[in-house]
C-alpha cells in the first residue's frame, strides 16, 4: 500500500509506476483504492463509474479497468457534501457528516471488491487517500491504515519535498500513528526532489534513526506526462503559452480535465486553465470543460465576466469548444426540474441551438462513434472515429429557435454551429489523428508552422510514458527491499 503525508504527495503516480514495474517483471498486478474523492471519472465497458486514477494505474498494469479497483467514488457537489457512487452506481448525494456515519456499512463492499482482485492477480498495489495522520478521521478509517489492517498490507509512506518540510512530514506522520500502524510501514519515500540527492544523506540518517523506518528511495521531480487526478494538479496552474494556445476555463467544479492531456504530445501547444476573462486574450481556442454542477458553474462564469469575453472571442473567429457540462452551457438554457443540482433554470451562452434538462437518471457508458460531416475550422475531423465515454445527468435536445446547427458527433451526442462545437464525449481528442487534426487546424488559422510532436497514437504515447516512469523509479527506489516487503507479507 502506498500512503502519503498529504494530498498530492505523489501517491497516484508512484502507484502507477509500481504497477508498471511489477507487470514488466512478469506479475499479474492490479491497482486498488477503496474510496476516492475526485471529479475525474471514467465509465467501464459495463457502464459503471470509477476514478480515472485507478484507470491510469490499470493502464500501467496492462489490464482493463474494473470497477472493483475503486468500489467507492465520492464526487464533491459543494463544500459540505458529495455524490456517493458505490460499485459504479450513484446512490445519491450525502453531507460529509452523514457519510462519515454511513461509511462503515461499506466495509463489506470494500472487502468483496478486494477479494475479486485477489482471485485474479498476484500483486495488488493499493493507494491511500490524504494522510494516515488525520487523527480526527482515524475512527472507522476505510482508506488508509484501517484498510491496510483490513487486508494485511505493508505500507510505503511518501513525503513531498517540493512543498518543503519533508522530514517533519514523514517523522510527524510516524509519530501520530498507533504502534500497530507504524509497524506496517516498511519504507519511506522522499518524492519530487530537485538537485543533488547526496545533500539529503545526513537528514535521511537522522530520519531513519528517529523514525525507526528505512528510506527506500529518493525520487526526483519527474516530468512524466501521465494523467493527474488531484485538484492540486500543477497542470491547472501552468501559464506557458505555445505557438498554439488552448485556454480552458477553470470552472469551480471542473471535471475530467484529463480530456486535454493528449495535447501534451505537441511541444508547441500549450493548454492553460484560466480563472479570469482577461486570460482568454490571445488564445487560439476556448474550451468549456466538464462540470459536476453545470448551473452553479454557469452562474459563476457569468458573474465572473466570462460570458462577454467568450462571446467576443467567438465574434473574432476563435473556435469555442464545449465538452459535457461545457456543451450544456453553450446551449440556449439549462433547467433542473427534479432538483438534481438543487433546482432552477438558467440561460446558456446561446451559441448552440440546444436545450438541456437535468434528470436523476445518470448516463454512464462507453461511446464508439465518429465525427459527423463538419464545416468550419474543424472540417478535417469529419469521419474520424471516436472512442470515449459519457458521464452526465442531462438530456440535451436540438431546439429550432433562432439558429441552425448540425450534428457534430454521432448518435446525437454533439452539435456544431458557426465555429462553436459541443459534445458529451469525454476522451474526444484521444483517438488516432484527432488531436493532430485540431492542432493543425488551429496552427493553419494562425499562420504558424509547428515543429511537430509525437506522431504515435495517444495510447502509444502513454505506454512510452509509463515505461519511462518505471525506469525512473527502478533507478531511484530500492526495489529489492520493496520485493522483500511483499515476500514477508505473503507468509
Amino acid at each position: 500500500m502506498v500512503q502519503g503525508t498529504m494530498s498530492n504527495a505523489g501517491k497516484s503516480l508512484l502507484a502507477a509506476g509500481l504497477c508498471r514495474i511489477f507487470r514488466q517483471d512478469g506479475y499479474r498486478v492490479a491497482p486498488f483504492k477503496s474510496q476516492n474523492m475526485a471529479l475525474n471519472s471514467f465509465a467501464t465497458k459495463e457502464g459503471l463509474e470509477m476514478s480515472r486514477a485507478q484507470v491510469v494505474q490499470a493502464e500501467a498494469a496492462g489490464i482493463e479497468p474494473l470497477v472493483c479497483m475503486n468500489p467507492i467514488l465520492l464526487k464533491p457537489t459543494d463544500d459540505q457534501g458529495s455524490q456517493v457512487i458505490i460499485n459504479g452506481k450513484s446512490i445519491g448525494n450525502m453531507k460529509a457528516r452523514d457519510y462519515f456515519r454511513y461509511k462503515t456499512e461499506l466495509i463489506p463492499v470494500i472487502k468483496e471488491a478486494f477479494r475479486k482482485l485477489e482471485d485474479q492477480f498476484d500483486i495488488i498495489v493499493i493507494e491511500g487517500a490524504g494522510s494516515p495522520a488525520e487523527i480526527n478521521l482515524r475512527e472507522n478509517d476505510i482508506v488508509n491504515m484501517g484498510l491496510a489492517e483490513m487486508v494485511d498490507a505493508p505500507v510505503l509512506l511518501v513525503g513531498d519535498i517540493d512543498r518543503g518540510g519533508v522530514f517533519a512530514q514523514l517523522l510527524g506522520t510516524l509519530m501520530l500513528l498507533e504502534d500497530s500502524e507504524k509497524a506496517r510501514v516498511g519504507g519511506l519515500i522522499i518524492n519530487k526532489f530537485r538537485g543533488d540527492a547526496s545533500l539529503l544523506d545526513s537528514g535521511i540518517e537522522m530520519l531513519e534513526e528517529k523514525g525507526g523506518v528505512p528510506v527506500v528511495g529518493t525520487v526526483p521531480y519527474m516530468d512524466i506526462k501521465v494523467e493527474d487526478e488531484d485538484s492540486l494538479s500543477e497542470r491547472l496552474t501552468a501559464d506557458r503559452r505555445g505557438l498554439v494556445d488552448i485556454a480552458v476555463v477553470r470552472l469551480p467544479k471542473i471535471s475530467n480535465f484529463t480530456d486535454f492531456d493528449v495535447f501534451e504530445q505537441f511541444p508547441d501547444v500549450s493548454v492553460r486553465y484560466v480563472t479570469e476573462p482577461s486570460e482568454l486574450r490571445g488564445a487560439d481556442m476556448v474550451v468549456l470543460p466538464g462540470s459536476k454542477s453545470t448551473i452553479a458553474d454557469l452562474a459563476w462564469l457569468r458573474e465572473r465576466g466570462f460570458e462577454d469575453a467568450i462571446l467576443e472571442m467567438h465574434r473574432s473567429g476563435v473556435p469555442v469548444f464545449g465538452i459535457c457540462g461545457g456543451y450544456q452551457m453553450l446551449g440556449l438554457d439549462v433547467s433542473d426540474p427534479e432538483g438534481v443540482e438543487g433546482g432552477g433554470e438558467i440561460d446558456g451562452l446561446g451559441l448552440l441551438p440546444v436545450s438541456t434538462v437535468l434528470a436523476g437518471d445518470k448516463k454512464t457508458e462507453q461511446f464508439s462513434g465518429r465525427f459527423c460531416s463538419t464545416e468550419g475550422i474543424f472540417a478535417g475531423l469529419s469521419g474520424l472515429e471516436i472512442e470515449g465515454y459519457e458521464i452526465h445527468m442531462g438530456r440535451t435536445s436540438r431546439s429550432g429557435r433562432c439558429m441552425e446547427g448540425a450534428d457534430f458527433t454521432s448518435g446525437g451526442t454533439g452539435t456544431a454551429s458557426g465555429g462553436v462545437y459541443g459534445s458529451y464525449i469525454h476522451g474526444i481528442f484521444d483517438g488516432e489523428g484527432i488531436a493532430a487534426a485540431v492542432v493543425k487546424a488551429l496552427a493553419d488559422r494562425k499562420g504558424v508552422v509547428l515543429s511537430g510532436g509525437d506522431a504515435s497514437s495517444h495510447r502509444d504515447f502513454k505506454e512510452k510514458e509509463y515505461d519511462r516512469l518505471a525506469a525512473i523509479l527502478r533507478e531511484n527506489l530500492d526495489m529489492d527491499r520493496i520485493y522483500g516487503m511483499l515476500r514477508e507479507a505473503a507468509f
